[in-house]
This record gives structure tokens, sequence and C-alpha cells, in this order.
């Protein structure tokens, strides 16, 4: 059971970290896919607005992908820690 735990675990912790990559990657540049952007915004939005709240960005830069990663990544090795 731990395994299939870790999988899903795993995998959902890679989405996660492709979508907030490809949204840091899609702000930057403009490439015409709108619809692919509108999506990547929409599903990690969520993710981004809470962090965004408590820290505005800084000089028109936007940390709040950053820290949702490392916080992400925090929370991904404890679970999977205490599920091995």
């Amino acid at each position: 059971m731990t395994n299939v735990l870790g999988i899903i675990l795993t995998g959902l912790y890679y989405l996660i970290f492709i979508l907030i990559f490809a949204r840091m990657i899609l702000s930057w540049v403009n490439f015409g896919g709108y619809q692919i952007r509108e999506l990547v915004f929409r599903l990690t939005e969520p993710l981004l607005a809470p962090v965004r709240k408590v820290m505005p960005a800084t000089q028109g830069i936007d940390f709040s992908p950053m820290i949702v990663l490392f916080l992400t990544t925090v929370i991904y090795r404890f679970i999977l820690g205490a599920v091995s």
C-alpha cells in the first residue's frame, strides 16, 4: 500500500512542479498558445494566490512560484519519508 501511495505522491509532486515551471516560462515568453497558457495559469493560481497575499511582488518580480516549489518539495520529502 505504501508503495502505491509513494507512486501517486511522486506523480502529483512532479505534475505540480512541471505546471509551476511551465507557468514561469510562459510568463516570460509570448508564443501565441493562449489556450495552453490559460490552462496552466488556471491550474496553478490556487497554489500561488495564497503565497502572493502574504508576500506581494517585489519590484515587479513575483517570487511566489519559487516559494511554492520550495514548500512543495519540503512537504513532499516529509510525507515521502513518513510513508516509507
